[in-house]
This record gives structure tokens, C-alpha cells and sequence, in this order.
């Protein structure tokens, strides 16, 4: 074998000995590469709270702070977040806490897969009843029933609103507002809403606030028609 025939054979099993022996944390799997828009670190703090799991990562350079859908991890694991959805100034009531900077993501990536979306879709973590229809609700005086919003939203763009329906989704704490969707019978639609009103799936709330169309808050946030920072009374 001539000299240089050695030494690419020398390389090569070189690199086939490094690529066996070289730990995790330096030889990842392709799913938990860095790239432009994912980091990876190992986790050494996970909270449920409020419908997420809160996740402190530890990159080896800084810690920082993710939170997507409910998921058992372990502490010491290694995981991927997308980093696509940063807020900062972050309140989270129901974890106790303020972030500085906290990553919502869809899953938490693992050398494994990827568990199941839920941010990305504000509508997939909210918590929902029983798909039941909705009746007997009295139209609120001087108010709208959700049918009769959806079929005048035109004319009634940025007017206020007044409509009573029953709460069949609830999610607290995203972009910091709670959000609500009602349903009335009126039709087969229910009516989102936002506030910083508390209520809970099954509650009959009369709600008061401005009807806005085409509303996007970002991070997938968008929604035709709502009613925005609405009073909500629980009946």
C-alpha cells in the first residue's frame, strides 16, 4: 500500500473511531443540530403549569426558558426547541413567575421525535368541553346573538358589543390575556374573546368589548372575527 493510500485509510478510521467514542453533547443526532431557528441544550428545570410544560434549558453558554405542550421530560435529557416564537416580558400566572425571555414552542424535539404540537395551534391546547350543543341562552338586552355578530360583522367592525353565550374553550395566560370561546346556539359557531376576566369551561358570561376583524397578534395568532379585551361577567 503506497503512503498515500495509508493515510486515507488512517483518516478514515480516525473519523469512523471518533464518530462511535465522541459523546452526545458533541456529536448530536440530526434532529438536535443547531440551526438558524433551533437550539439545543439539556434540561435542568421542568414545570407543568397552566396547560404547558416549562422547560429551563441549559446550552452549555446560557440557560433560558421554553414552554410548550404538556410533556414528561427528564431532568438531565437532551431536547431541541424551535426558537421561531420568542416573548419577552412574560407573565406567567399560573407558573409564578416572570420571564425575561421565554420561547413558546409546538413540541419539544428529542433524539427520538418530536412531541405533539399544541402552541403553534392556539386553538389545539385550549381546553375544550364535551362537544354538546349549546341552548337555552337568553339573548342579552340591548346585545347581539353570536349568530347575528357573524352575519353583520361588517357594520359592527370596532363597535361595541354585547353578547351572552356559554364558555365552551378556556385558555389562560396566552400573550397575556385569557381567551374564551362561547357558544350560544344560535348557530354552529362559537365566538372567540379575549380578557383579563376569569371564567371556566361551562360558565354562561355575558361579555362586553369592541368587535375587531382580521385581528393578528403574531405567533400564529390570527383570527377573522373577536371580541378584544372584553368584560366578562359571570352570570
Amino acid at each position: 500500500m503506497n503512503t498515500r493510500l495509508a493515510t486515507k485509510f488512517l483518516l478514515a478510521s480516525i473519523v469512523c473511531l471518533l464518530s462511535v467514542y465522541m459523546p452526545l453533547s458533541q456529536a448530536q443526532p440530526e434532529a438536535l443540530t443547531n440551526t438558524g431557528d433551533k437550539i439545543y441544550g439539556t434540561v435542568v428545570e421542568t414545570k407543568d403549569a397552566g396547560g404547558y410544560t416549562y422547560v429551563q434549558l441549559d446550552t452549555g453558554k446560557e440557560k433560558l426558558w421554553a414552554a410548550g405542550p404538556v410533556t414528561a421530560l427528564s431532568i438531565g435529557s437532551m431536547i431541541a426547541i424551535s426558537t421561531q416564537m420568542p416573548m419577552t416580558n412574560f407573565q406567567s400566572k399560573a407558573f409564578g413567575r416572570d420571564f425575561e425571555l421565554i420561547y413558546f414552542v409546538p413540541g419539544f424535539i428529542t433524539d427520538q421525535a418530536e412531541s405533539q404540537k399544541s402552541v403553534m395551534d392556539p386553538h389545539s391546547s385550549i381546553r375544550q368541553a364535551k362537544q354538546t350543543p349549546v341552548s337555552g341562552i337568553k339573548k342579552a338586552d340591548n346585545g347581539n346573538t353570536i349568530a347575528e355578530i357573524l352575519e353583520e360583522q361588517q357594520a359592527l367592525n370596532g363597535k361595541p358589543i354585547v353578547v351572552r353565550g356559554k364558555v365552551v374553550k378556556y385558555n389562560a395566560e396566552v400573550l397575556n390575556k385569557n381567551w374564551l370561546h362561547i357558544a350560544d346556539g344560535s348557530g354552529d359557531k362559537d365566538l372567540t374573546v379575549t380578557t383579563d376576566s376569569s371564567a371556566k369551561i361551562g360558565d354562561v358570561v355575558l361579555v362586553n368589548g369592541v368587535l375587531t376583524l382580521d385581528k393578528d397578534f403574531g405567533y400564529g395568532y390570527r383570527y377573522e372575527v373577536i371580541i378584544e379585551d372584553a368584560e366578562v361577567i359571570v352570570e
